[in-house]
């Protein structure tokens, strides 16, 4: 666990995002256009589906920006968790704008269903169903590329983990979002693009409602468990078992610890874990042999654990005898 810590994990976030941002709004415009020319219940809804991620990205964004303000007298831990709220906010907007809009539509759609029209542009006529193909085949390139990015930002943070182990343990909401809008991105396209050929081959438009609401339950979903990952860590979520342990390790290590009480940790961002340990001290050391080993734990755990950023010591007996409390 030497050198714990998520210190590149605000570029390879930022860097994600920004290619997210990009292929989200280039998709968006074309989903739109093609929902215009043709009418397809399902390209709308994508269409909306691409736009709510677009501002999410953007607003992934301000919260990590937020994140970064220095502490001050009204928050002396700073404001680290902001990229929680936000990430909260995403989560909430996927629900709403995406999934509960596009099974609105479908449900429109299922009651009134209508073919997809033939496009007109500068007055020729295009198939519209090859015109939503073209558009859904470009979506999926562009999506897919920029699953490719948030993928490679996500495993260089987590390494071998399973991937729904490694998301659960992420204390990074921005990056795992994006990686989860691409993931539901990617399925929604693909069922928006099964609508799509099934409406047109089996001369059945109401399908092209179902894509819609297929779609709407995959947001509504991820969005649910976005919702529960950012919550967590929101309300204030442990640091991962390995760090707890590393911190024990070398607080009983150090010469002096007779035992290690307790070790509670809390994350106050994604890079920022807040310790408080409780210790045996032996009982012969004087009250400045306690402050001098205090402060050089203090400096060993933020050595070895990047992420810590502050340390908390209180010095207290193992039961069961009572608690001898010293100044640390």
């Amino acid at each position: 666990m030497a050198g714990q810590g998520q210190g590149g994990e605000g570029h390879a976030s930022t860097g994600a995002i920004y290619t997210a941002a990009g292929a989200n709004l280039a998709i968006a415009v074309a989903k739109f256009a093609g929902a215009g020319l043709t009418g397809s219940t399902a390209m709308l809804a994508e269409g909306v589906h691409s736009l709510v991620d677009t501002a999410n990205q953007g607003l992934l964004l301000f919260g990590m920006r937020r994140a970064k303000r220095p502490a001050d007298a009204r928050h002396p831990f700073g404001y680290g968790r902001e990229v929680y709220f936000y990430a909260f906010i995403v989560a909430l907007m996927i629900f709403l704008g995406g999934g509960i809009f596009a099974i609105y539509e479908g449900v429109e759609k299922i009651g009134h269903p209508e073919p997809v029209r033939d496009a007109t542009v500068m007055g020729y006529a295009i198939s519209g169903f090859w015109t939503n193909v073209a558009i859904l085949g470009f979506a999926i390139l562009a999506e897919g590329y920029s699953c490719l990015v948030a993928v490679r930002s996500f495993w260089a943070e987590k390494g071998e983990k399973p991937p729904l182990t490694a998301i659960r343990s992420s204390k990074d909401p921005a990056l795992f979002t994006v990686l989860a809008e691409d993931v539901a991105a990617l399925i929604g396209l693909a069922i928006a693009l099964a609508g799509v050929v099934l409406a047109e081959r089996l001369q059945m438009p109401a399908l092209d409602g179902w894509a819609s609401i297929g779609i709407g339950l995959v947001l509504v979903a991820m969005a649910l468990f976005l919702m529960v990952e950012t919550h967590g860590l929101l309300v204030g979520e442990a640091a991962d078992p390995e760090v707890v342990a590393a911190i024990r390790e070398i607080a009983a290590a150090e010469p002096g610890v007779l035992h290690v009480n307790e070790v509670l940790t809390q994350h106050l961002g994604p890079s920022d874990i807040l310790v408080n340990l409780s210790v045996d001290f032996a009982d012969d050391l004087s009250s400045g042999d306690v402050e001098r080993i205090a402060a050089g734990l203090d400096r060993r755990l933020k050595a070895r654990v990047r992420a810590v950023r502050r340390v908390f010591i209180e010095a207290e007996a193992m039961a069961p005898r009572g608690p001898q409390r010293h100044a640390s």
